[in-house]
């Protein structure tokens, strides 16, 4: 901000006449004298917050564009990110729905804990088992047992109420739900949110599941995280009849270390085959972390 003089002015302060007699003359005696210069304010910038939202306006800016033509090459995807640490949430196509295919189980994996936490008791045996093959191996008859035992569609809408999932439609047809980024990246907070409704021992169990899965299976959101990172991931992949088998590819999970605790989720559809679907993923989860710097 250029700062603003302000003039000084200049006035007359003093004049006097002395009168003789015309052998002397006469006199006449004064004299200008400028006024001192006011001070110019001092110059004051941004605050250390508004240079910080600048940066990531810059960023969101700069993103939205990589994004964009990076989309124009590309079967159709969108993405999410949380922060929880600075509380601040990017979103490409946001509220566009999408089908789930297998990431439709942690929805499963949390309802599943909600309702044990309403009946005060662990989850039993057989439901841990039931529950380590969905999420670990992403297992559909482990998934439809559960779902099945739960109460289908209604039972999970209802807790996804409960989560804040507002834009999720839950199929009788579990893999077919829809649903969008926005609502996997809260449903991902509500996993470790110390204030939201799953308890603590609720929200280690969900963490160690979505920490272990089969390696085969740790593609999608974990190719954004750095060596030393911990990283929770959940895939689904399905190739769709409608949609002359081309492929649903998405990946939703959280990377977090000292530093960081980020959660994302990304969504795609139309991919010719798994590989380019995950390549798009992965592609698409980087530059997140490339622009937005977290």
């Amino acid at each position: 901000m250029a700062a603003v003089g302000i003039l000084g002015g200049a006035g007359l302060v003093g004049a006097g006449m002395t009168h003789g007699d015309s052998a002397s003359g006469s006199v006449f005696a004064g004299a200008f004298q400028t006024e001192p210069k006011k001070a110019s304010p001092t110059p004051t910038g941004p605050s250390p917050e508004e240079l910080a939202a600048r940066e990531r306006a810059k960023r969101t800016t700069a993103l939205d564009a990589a994004l964009k033509k990076y989309a124009a090459t590309v079967p159709e995807f969108s993405v999410a990110v949380l922060n929880r640490k600075t509380g601040q949430k990017y979103s490409f196509r946001g509220t566009e729905k999408y089908e789930t295919a297998s990431v439709v189980k942690v929805q499963v994996l949390a309802c599943l804990l909600l309702t044990a936490q309403d009946k005060d008791r662990d989850l039993t045996s057989t439901e841990l088992a039931l529950a380590k093959r969905m999420i670990r191996l992403s297992d559909n008859d482990a998934t439809t047992s559960l779902f099945s035992k739960l109460g289908k569609a209604p039972a999970v809408s209802a807790c996804n109420k409960r989560l804040g999932l507002t834009r999720t439609t839950v199929s009788s047809a579990w893999g077919l739900t829809r649903t969008t980024v926005d609502d996997q990246v809260k449903l991902l907070s509500e996993l470790v949110d110390t204030k939201g409704p799953l308890d603590e021992d609720s929200r280690e169990l969900a963490f160690t599941l979505m920490n272990t899965v089969d390696e085969a299976q740790d593609w999608g959101v974990p190719a954004a995280a750095r060596t030393g990172e911990k990283f929770t991931v959940k895939n689904g992949w399905l190739p769709r009849s409608t949609e002359n088998n081309r492929w649903i590819i998405n990946s939703v999970g959280r990377i977090t270390d000292d530093d960081t605790d980020v959660s994302i989720a990304v969504l795609s559809h139309g991919h010719a085959t798994m590989s380019d679907g995950i390549a798009v993923v992965q592609k698409t989860a980087k530059l997140t972390r490339q622009y937005l710097k977290y």
